[in-house]
């Protein structure tokens, strides 16, 4: 889940702009596509979402396709991830694919919203209910902190009577210099009428753009021990260190 979890959440579209340094503000504007495409291709140490692994620990491999329309702000895209938790709980599959799309802008000078919808589809499943999963979200951002809140129209990711569920996000990117980033992040994922399934996640982390590729390590923690893999024993909220190596194109 793009994070039993951002499902990296996120879920997440590109916004291109383009500049001429030292041209009229016509002329820069101009240069922005009307329509813009890009691809992004991942490799991780273990595929975390909202703090749970949903790969028992193991790396996977991850990608995706973001369009953006820059004019209006609307944006869509589709993004995948090997998993193997589907069959931790009796079902099939191996595969994660997300599809999302919802429009962002900007309210006033540094404040900025992004609405929209994510359906998780877990392809030959077999578990019910069904580990499909759609969630709609609001997100309001000011400078590099932002405030999410996505909400659970149907089961949320096969847990019987958990239509309703919310999962709050809260965080900071933060630049510490030229292509490093400061990560930090703190969740609730709420349940609904399975409280025990409840819990919190945090992160902390950096990102470096070396230009080939962008290098994130991170350290992952719950606040749960509910969520253990029956094939290897593996507390999948344990708190750990993700390395993720990632192209955008």
């Amino acid at each position: 889940m793009k994070n039993l979890t951002t499902k990296f959440s996120l879920a997440a579209a590109l916004t291109l702009v383009l500049g001429t340094i030292g041209a009229p503000t016509a002329q820069a504007e101009e240069a922005v596509p009307e329509h813009a495409v890009s691809f992004n291709a991942a490799l991780t140490t273990d595929y975390r979402y909202r703090g749970i692994s949903q790969t028992r620990a193991k790396p996977a491999l991850q990608g995706g396709a973001d369009y953006t329309n820059n004019p209006t702000g609307f944006y869509a895209g589709v993004w995948a991830s090997t998993i193997k938790w589907t069959k931790d709980l009796g079902g099939d599959g191996n595969l994660e694919i997300d599809l999302y799309g919802g429009k962002r802008g900007e309210i006033a000078k540094d404040f900025t919203y992004d609405v929209g919808g994510l359906y998780y589809f877990y392809p030959s499943n077999g578990l019910t209910p069904s580990a499909n999963t759609f969630e709609v979200y609001g997100q309001l951002g000011y400078g590099p902190a932002y405030i999410k809140y996505s909400h659970s129209t149907t089961n949320l990711f096969g847990t019987a009577d958990s239509k309703g569920s919310g999962y709050l996000d809260v965080g900071a990117n933060v630049e510490l210099s030229k292509g490093l980033t400061l990560n930090l992040h703190a969740g609730r994922q709420r349940v609904a009428h399975n409280s025990d399934f409840s819990y919190n996640d945090y992160k902390i982390g950096v990102t470096k753009d070396f230009g080939v590729v962008t290098v994130a390590l991170a350290y992952v923690d719950t606040n749960t021990a509910l969520y253990v893999s029956p094939v290897n024993g593996k507390d999948l909220g344990k708190s750990t260190a993700v390395l993720t190596v990632s192209k955008t194109f």
